[in-house]
């Protein structure tokens, strides 16, 4: 079952989402983001995506205690991106309620440390590999490496990390819809699961994204149609569902 995940993505402590991971570009939905994840599980929501965007530009995770406010709000899992660079964060995070942590720029910078994460914590460990182009970017994406994407992927597929998250900063936050290439060619290439981020619109793109399931698109990451009200939330699930 492909799952449809909304995400949250944090920014002065507000739900906000960026145009194209563009700082500069922000719109925000709400300054109640607790509140907003206990809409997403009413709405019958299975996991949540949480990213601390302060985090994620600093370094640190700016957002920690809010959320840890959000997954202790809330009866299903939670994983957290942005900002989180060593094993003494992530334990926090891990203690404290989250059920997995995404990991970005130490995935490219620190190989070393993501092993080791994803041995001390068996499936707590994501890793997110976000893409302008066909580089990896970093440092909240205001960074880019020197990295394919897909030699990036097949670095982590011994690596003992629960699965990938694949966003198109190009797409992100932009409801232009899915586009499916790039993420076909990470599918045919690692057996980790895999969840898209980035571009959703329209349940069209649902259904677009269904049939991929069966190479290994284990869900996809909603955020900005949620907030617009281009997707319907129970309707999207329902679809995911088959």
């Amino acid at each position: 079952m492909m799952l449809v995940i909304p995400a949250i993505d944090l920014k002065d402590g507000k739900c906000v989402r960026l145009y194209q991971g563009d700082y500069g570009r922000v719109t925000i939905y709400g300054d109640d983001p607790v509140s907003q994840a206990r809409r997403f599980v009413a709405e019958g929501a299975e996991k949540l995506h949480v990213v601390d965007l302060s985090g994620a530009k600093e370094g640190r995770a700016v957002h920690f205690d809010l959320v840890v406010e959000i997954a202790k709000a809330v009866n299903i899992p939670v994983e957290v991106g942005g900002g989180i660079r060593d094993l003494e964060t992530i334990e926090r995070y891990l203690s404290c309620g989250v059920h997995q942590v995404i990991l970005g720029t130490v995935a490219c910078r620190n190989p070393e440390l993501v092993r080791e994460a994803a041995s001390r914590f068996p499936g707590g460990i994501l890793v997110s590999l976000d893409v302008r182009g066909e580089r990896v970017a970093v440092s909240g994406w205001t960074e880019a490496e020197d990295l394919h994407y897909l030699e990036l992927a097949q670095k982590l597929e011994d690596s003992g990390v629960a699965g990938l998250i694949f966003t198109e900063i190009e797409r992100d936050g932009t409801q232009e819809g899915v586009y499916t290439e790039r993420l076909e060619k990470l599918l045919s290439v690692v057996s980790l699961p895999v969840v898209l981020a980035g571009g959703v619109a329209t349940i069209e793109d649902i259904r677009r994204l269904k049939p991929l399931e069966e190479m290994g698109l284990f869900g996809v990451i909603v955020g900005r149609a949620l907030y617009e009200g281009t997707l319907d939330l129970r309707e999207a699930l329902r679809i995911a569902r088959g």
